[in-house]
Order: structure tokens, then C-alpha cells, then sequence
């Protein structure tokens, strides 16, 4: 596995080999840091290109569905030890091609790490049913079969463990894989597609294709051999591979937006909700799904609360992920970064108070990349479109409420439902907040990032299609159920018949 340095002209990964889009054209993914600088080269791939990974993919399938649930896992391991071998090259490249700073691409590196060495687990632990039959000398049981190919659409703010969410699940229930990574992190993908070739993954079992949405992205959703689509992304993308995906009955997960809230009630740790709120408004540039984008506070805390804040948002440091000392990076790339700083002006338009931030940085080095100024909404209310509206920046906004009963209200009030908190040191309020908000996830006392895969990690309402991914049930997303009935009784017998 190589992790080089320099700007490199990949091809699409087919069943084992690289190949240039049929096309010839191409596309560059650049350093959000220093614009200027190319990361590599890769195919703008078509329809033409999926369906030649596609057909790789049908033809690994028969082969790949007969191996042993616990030799694919042995591959699987193999790959989790591959990319922790290799975990540091693969974060520093991380922050070259995605932005976020060192210490969180290695954790991006480690989710991947840690998903591999659990769903390894699952080889041996796939389990079916045994139950009783209403006939004699019956055996009825269950047993888990996999879809076929499978797509695989994933998004550029987590490059190597939303991958590893889908492909290593997949992989393991027995399906082949169609992987179309995101346009801004392309060499991320093809590395980690690189540790499980490395890891003994036959040829075509994971199949690569590079390019934009509307060109290859789209091709996967629509292939008449593709059974099954598990896509991250935004609503309005959702709702168009959803759309797809229901008019040819197959599978679709989606994994979508969010606009999450951290609730900070009048007895909580006032400095330990700031700690959360700055991790979670301002980590990887606010660009999660799960990003702490509300902070609803209570009256009596709100002022020292706010007052903390400022001061502490104030003084991190914006720049290249790689430097030591610095605190957030850059956004992705400009159309996100102009895209951030129209939310600014909403905000103002909407009589928000612009507390601080809300700037493209253009001094010195920033001026190099895309780079926006930490930013702070004070004096919001719930209906405001910067308060509803997913803007996956660097920008978060506080919300003053008089009571828990407006907190969870303000909370609830958006049509997302990934992740919410609540801080409190009540124990009952504390569940009262975990059964009412409604949402996928609920956090006590942290922030609304920090998932572990061991649990499952999905949403409610807008935020997606009811699917989950990673925790001790993924392998029911990528895998459907057999129903296996044994008649050993040497006669007819009929189910549900009366019988003298």
C-alpha cells in the first residue's frame, strides 16, 4: 500500500486493475488548504465505466458468495491491520485532500480501523434462527443471503470511515461492490480500496469508480444489476436516489442531514457544555452530519454561557489541518465556502445577531485556501432559517428558552432527527430528555458528535429512510433473510389445514 506525497493520475479500480474512464476525461482533486496544489488525477467516470464495474462485480459474485462467512472475515481483519499499519500516512493524506486536522483524520483513519475489527467479529456470528415448526418431524430455521452487487455512494467529510461503514459489512454478507466516492476525496477511497485488495480481497469483490454525481454516481443508482443502494448525503440527493431506487423496487439506505442541538438546561457544568459545544460546532470545520449547529440555552446560564463561548471560539486557530497549534481548517472547497458565507447573510437578514466570525478568511496563508472564521449567532429564534437549515460550516447559533419544556420543543423543532443533547446534572430531567427528543441518537452531558460503532448510528424523520448502519445489527442492512423449512416426516403435511 503506498500513501505517496505526490500528485498522482489514478484510474478507475476494476476487478483488481486500473482503467481510465472509456471517456478520457478527468477531473482533479485539490488541497482545500492550498488551493493551487493537485492532489491527484482521476477518470470523470460515465455510465459506461459503471457498467463495466458492474459487470466485474457480477462476475466476482458467485465465487465470493460461497466463500465462508469466517474466511471473509479472516480478509476483513486483514484490511482493519492494513489500514492501522498505515494509519498515520493515511491520515496525513487525509488532511491534504479533505481539510480536517491531523488529530481528527486520524480518528476518521481509526473508525475504519475499529469497523473492520468489528464486523470481522460478525463472520463467526452471523446468526439465523431456529424455531418450532406446528407440523411433526418439521425443521424450520433461517438463514442470511446476500443481495448481489451492491452501490456504495459516500461523502467526502468522513473519506475512509464511511466507506468502511458500507463496503466492510457488505463485503462480509457476501455481496460485491460497487464503490462511487465523492469527487473532493477521491485518493482517500482508492487507498482504503488499496487495503483490502492488499489484505487478499479477489479482484472485482470491490470495484472503484470515480466522478460526479450526475455522471457516475447516478449510473449506480439506476443499473438494472445493482440490487441494492446505500447512499450519504444530502436530503435533496437523497430524495432523488430514493425516488430511483423505489420506481425499480430495489433496497435504498440512506444516511442524510442533520441539524443538531446541544440543550444546556440552568443546572448543568456550564464550562464542561462549552468544551462540547466548541468540539461539536467547530470539528472538522462544522462539516459532520452530526455537527453541534444549535445550542439552546436556558435563561438563567445563558449569559455565562454565551460570554464563555465568544471567548473561547475567538481564540481558535484557523489553518492548514497539518500545522501544529491549529485548531480548524479549511471547508472542502469554494462553491461550499460561498455557499457557508450566504448563510451569514441570512442570518443577518433574519435579525440574528452576528456575535462573531462570519468572514471568508483571506489573511496571509488563508488566503491560499477555503477558509471561513469560526462564526456565532446569538439572539435566535427557532423559526429562523439559520436555526432550521442544514449549513455545514463553521457556524452555530444560540437559542435563548425559559424552560425544559421549550428546550426539548426547540430541539425537536427541525424536520431532522440525527443527534441531540442535553446538558443537565439531573438525573431525571436527564431521561425525561432522552425519551422525548426525537432523534436517533441523544447525548447526556457531550456533545452531538462522537458516535462509536459499536452502536447503530442513523436518524428519524429527514435525516433518512429509517435504515442504520455500524452496531451488532449492520449486517441487517446488507443482507436479506431465507426462511428454510425441512419436511423429514416422509409425507404430505400441510401448514395451517385442519386435521381429523
Amino acid at each position: 500500500m503506498s500513501v505517496a506525497s505526490r500528485a498522482i493520475d489514478a484510474g478507475n479500480r476494476i476487478a483488481g486493475q486500473s482503467v481510465p474512464a472509456a471517456s478520457g476525461r478527468t477531473f482533479e482533486s485539490r488541497n482545500p488548504a492550498h488551493a493551487s496544489e493537485v492532489i491527484g488525477v482521476f477518470p470523470r467516470s460515465d455510465a459506461t465505466d459503471v457498467d463495466r464495474a458492474v459487470r466485474a462485480a457480477r462476475d466476482a459474485f458467485p465465487a465470493w458468495r460461497a466463500t465462508p462467512w469466517p474466511q471473509r472475515a479472516a480478509i476483513i481483519l486483514r484490511a482493519a491491520e492494513v489500514l492501522e499499519a498505515n494509519k498515520e500516512d493515511l491520515a496525513r493524506l487525509m488532511t491534504r485532500e479533505m481539510g480536517k486536522v491531523l488529530t481528527e483524520a486520524r480518528g476518521d483513519v481509526q473508525e475504519a480501523i475499529d469497523m473492520g475489527k468489528f464486523i470481522a467479529g460478525e463472520g463467526r456470528r452471523a446468526f439465523g434462527e431456529t424455531v418450532p415448526s406446528e407440523l411433526r418431524d418439521k425443521w424450520a430455521m433461517t438463514m442470511r443471503q446476500p443481495f448481489g452487487v451492491v452501490g456504495c455512494i459516500t461523502p467526502w467529510n468522513f473519506p475512509i470511515a464511511i466507506p468502511s461503514w458500507k463496503v466492510f459489512p457488505a463485503v462480509m454478507a457476501g455481496n460485491t461492490v460497487v464503490l462511487k466516492p465523492a469527487e473532493d476525496t477521491p485518493l482517500c477511497a482508492l487507498r482504503f480500496a488499496e487495503a483490502l485488495e492488499e489484505a487478499g480481497l479477489p479482484p472485482g469483490v470491490l470495484n472503484v469508480v470515480f466522478g460526479y454525481g450526475e455522471d457516475a454516481g447516478a449510473a449506480v443508482v439506476e443499473h438494472r444489476d445493482v440490487a441494492a443502494v446505500y447512499f450519504t448525503g444530502s436530503v435533496e440527493t437523497g430524495r432523488i436516489v430514493s425516488e430511483t431506487c423505489g420506481r425499480l423496487l430495489k433496497k435504498c439506505s440512506l444516511e442524510l442531514g442533520g441539524k443538531n442541538a446541544i440543550v444546556v438546561l440552568a443546572d448543568a457544568d456550564v464550562e464542561l457544555a462549552v468544551d462540547g459545544a466548541l468540539w461539536g460546532a467547530f470539528g472538522t470545520a462544522g462539516q459532520r452530519c452530526t455537527a453541534s449547529s444549535r445550542l439552546i440555552v436556558e435563561q438563567p446560564v445563558l449569559h455565562d454561557f454565551t460570554e464563555r463561548l465568544l471567548e473561547r471560539t475567538a481564540a481558535l486557530r484557523l489553518g492548514d489541518g497539518l500545522d501544529a497549534g491549529v485548531d480548524v481548517g479549511p471547508v472542502i472547497n469554494e462553491t461550499q465556502l460561498r455557499r457557508i458565507d450566504s448563510y451569514t447573510d441570512v442570518g443577518r437578514g433574519e435579525g440574528a445577531t452576528l456575535a462573531l466570525g462570519g468572514a471568508v478568511a483571506r489573511d496571509g496563508a488563508l488566503a491560499e485556501g477555503w477558509f471561513y472564521t469560526p462564526t456565532v449567532f446569538t439572539d435566535v429564534t427557532p423559526a429562523m432559517r439559520i436555526a432550521q437549515e442544514e449549513i455545514f460550516g463553521p457556524t452555530t447559533v444560540v437559542m435563548p428558552v425559559r424552560s425544559l419544556d421549550d428546550a426539548l420543543a426547540a430541539a425537536n423543532s427541525t424536520q431532522y432527527g440525527l443527534s441531540l443533547s442535553v446538558y443537565t446534572n439531573d438525573l431525571r430531567t436527564a431521561f425525561r430528555a432522552i425519551n422525548e427528543l426525537h432523534s436517533g441518537i441523544v447525548y447526556v452531558n457531550a456533545p452531538t458528535i462522537g458516535a462509536e460503532i459499536q452502536l447503530p448510528f442513523g436518524g428519524t424523520r429527514n435525516t433518512g429512510n429509517g435504515h442504520r448502519e455500524a452496531g451488532g445489527h449492520a449486517l441487517d442492512e446488507f443482507s436479506e433473510w431465507k426462511s428454510i423449512y425441512v419436511d423429514y416426516s416422509g409425507r404430505l403435511q400441510r401448514a395451517q389445514i385442519d386435521t381429523e
